[in-house]
């Protein structure tokens, strides 16, 4: 490695760094909603949350793939989802419920919002993307660090992890066959949501 390529490391896994604090931000503000839902007895809309921050490697592999230069303010430009949160709900109602609380905070500015669910991709995911901008204070300045939400229901969520997993095992080249049933098993998750949505309203009201 050459000096050159260690400078770029450490400004990369400093750039890195700042990202890692908007996520801890946001993971303080949802466990905080958390909490507070759970204290009113009312139970939590968030079934679990995951979160994820690309390694320096898959950070400059990523950028490399897309032509982005490895500088910080390029690759910041180019990149939206170098730190991203997952939160599972158990309903659809509560993840648009739990978007909204968290994108009307104050200190948490919308940069974009895709809504997957009442539009969803042609193979049939499902799930609320938004990527958010949240302030991050150091020692001697402030940034603004986007974070990356996803926020679906368990069975857009199941659903989204065997497709990933399919994909990954073809490297993307999957069978029309399996593509037809991935489409099918969508349908039956969104209809679920939507029987397990009418069953909530008729025990609660």
């Amino acid at each position: 490695m050459t000096a050159a390529d260690a400078r770029t490391d450490q400004e990369i896994g400093q750039f890195l760094l700042h990202y890692k604090f908007g996520l801890d931000e946001m993971l303080t503000k949802i466990n905080i909603l958390r909490e507070e839902l759970a204290f009113r007895g009312t139970g939590s809309p968030i079934e679990h949350v995951s979160s994820r921050l690309k390694s320096l490697d898959s950070l400059q592999a990523k950028a490399l793939r897309h032509g982005v230069p490895l500088e910080t303010e390029a690759i910041a430009a180019a990149i939206t989802d170098i730190a991203g949160i997952r939160i599972v709900c158990s309903f659809i109602s509560d993840a648009y419920h739990v978007l909204d609380m968290l994108t009307t905070q104050p200190d948490v500015t919308v940069r974009t919002i895709k809504d997957y669910i009442a539009n969803p991709k042609p193979n049939g995911y499902r799930s609320l993307h938004a990527i958010v901008e949240i302030p991050v204070f150091l020692s001697d300045t402030a940034r603004t660090v986007p974070v990356e939400l996803q926020i679906r229901t368990v069975a857009q969520d199941f659903w989204a992890s065997v497709e990933h997993k399919i994909y990954y095992k073809y490297d993307k080249a999957v069978p029309g066959e399996l593509i037809d049933e991935l489409s099918a098993a969508a349908r039956v998750a969104h209809e679920l949501d939507a029987r397990m949505a009418e069953l909530h309203r008729t025990v609660h009201g």
